[in-house]
């Protein structure tokens, strides 16, 4: 008999890949560790998982983030853990300012600092994370919540921490560092909220102030929550993705010098890149009733986990899905969602990884790196390198 595999070892986070192809031979809904939960593997029954919240709750991130040890977590109770119709209404509240209006709107401004970042990796070998992929998506969240740029060291150090939350029991001391991060950026929040209301700006926390759910204003509980999935959402999701794909050109100088002959095709590679190996790996679902799905029987408050990078490599819908394909035309395959829970801050992320990457295939013919183990995060939820050692050599 197969056992569970365990998502989280170390093993599984340094590739996933081979374990998710595994598991679509096994069946399309398997037990997985930790917690007991079931992962949906291919792409019909995850597609499937994701157009019917009716009987898969997002609810699930709610279990999945807020396990006994971790106390309050707000990223538990923000509108990603949502059903409609409260989900309804709290998204509208902000997806016109993370649309791509918005990004069109923030364009010239972030190509500008992408340009700078760029140059920066000049020289001796750097830590691509920090030297890059993390500042210009914290730049981009910064200023569409109008935030304090001196803060913008601190959005990284509370997104690792706050979403390295699993169902597991960790060590004491990451417990007590979860706890205080998850106050320390709630202090932090409601000190933009009050100044906010002493003086408003045009940014989205003031928009978020001045709007009503049926006639009355969000409480600053549910403010909070909201920004932290804005914060942490627009952080992880870009920092990872840009990790990701330096890791792969990192890997295949062969592409990279097509990319710097032909930056036009940056906009493909960022759509292939989101399919191969996206920042999203899962989202976390709770089964509302008995279900069958793929022959499977799920009891009503099942834990289940849709796999969309599983769902991206799934060979009854992409060919050869193993290899990178810039003419393959997949469109990001799942990797922002689909349905009502489809990411409203998409738009927003496919413009600062293809600035980013313009800026970086312009300047630098190739990037290498020393042989290695990379690091990778531990969460249930998005996968990226903790740390991406550089060297960038110029046309």
């Amino acid at each position: 008999m197969n056992e569970p595999m365990n998502i989280l070892s170390p093993a599984f986070r340094a590739d996933p890949y081979p374990y998710y192809a595994e598991l679509r031979r096994r069946g399309p809904v398997c037990p997985i560790e930790p917690g007991g939960m079931w992962a949906v593997s291919r792409h019909e029954e995850v597609l499937f998982v994701l157009k019917h919240p009716e009987r898969f709750s997002s609810q699930g991130f709610k279990a999945a983030w807020e396990p006994p040890w971790v106390g309050v977590n707000p990223l538990a109770s923000s509108v990603l853990a949502m059903d409609p119709p409260a989900h309804t209404r709290l998204r509208a509240l902000v997806s016109r300012g993370f649309g791509p209006a918005a990004a069109a709107r923030l364009e010239p401004r972030v190509r500008a600092l992408a340009g700078e970042l760029a140059d920066g990796l000049r020289g001796e070998e750097v830590d691509f994370i920090q030297a890059l992929a993390m500042p210009l998506p914290a730049f981009v969240i910064g200023e569409l919540l109008g935030l304090d740029p001196t803060r913008h060291g601190s959005f990284k150090r509370w997104a690792d921490d706050i979403l390295s939350v699993t169902p597991e029991l960790p060590p004491p001391e990451q417990i007590a560092r979860v706890k205080a991060t998850i106050a320390e950026l709630d202090g932090y929040l409601r000190e933009v909220l009050a100044a906010r209301r002493a003086a408003p700006t045009d940014d989205a926390v003031s928009d978020l102030l001045r709007a009503e759910v049926d006639g009355q204003s969000l409480t600053d509980t549910e403010l909070v929550n909201f920004l932290v999935v804005l914060l942490l959402g627009g952080l992880e999701t870009t920092t990872h993705l840009l990790g990701n794909a330096l890791l792969y050109l990192s890997a295949h100088p062969e592409l990279m010098a097509r990319l710097h002959a032909e930056p036009a095709l940056v906009p493909k590679f960022v759509e292939e890149i989101l399919r191969y190996d996206g920042p999203s790996q899962s989202l976390p679902r709770i089964t509302t009733e008995e279900t069958t799905l793929a022959g499977v029987t799920l009891p009503r408050g099942t834990m289940v986990l849709a796999l969309v990078g599983s769902a991206n490599r799934d060979e009854r819908v992409y060919p050869a899905p193993d290899s990178f394909d810039l003419d393959r035309g997949s469109q990001g395959g799942l990797q922002f969602g689909h349905g009502i829970h489809f990411c409203i801050g998409a738009a927003l992320a496919r413009m600062e990884a293809r600035l980013a990457l313009e800026a970086i295939v312009t300047r630098y013919a190739r990037a290498t790196r020393k042989a290695g183990e990379i690091t990778y995060n531990r969460t249930l939820t998005v996968r990226g390198p903790v740390a991406l050692p550089l060297r960038f050599f110029p046309a």
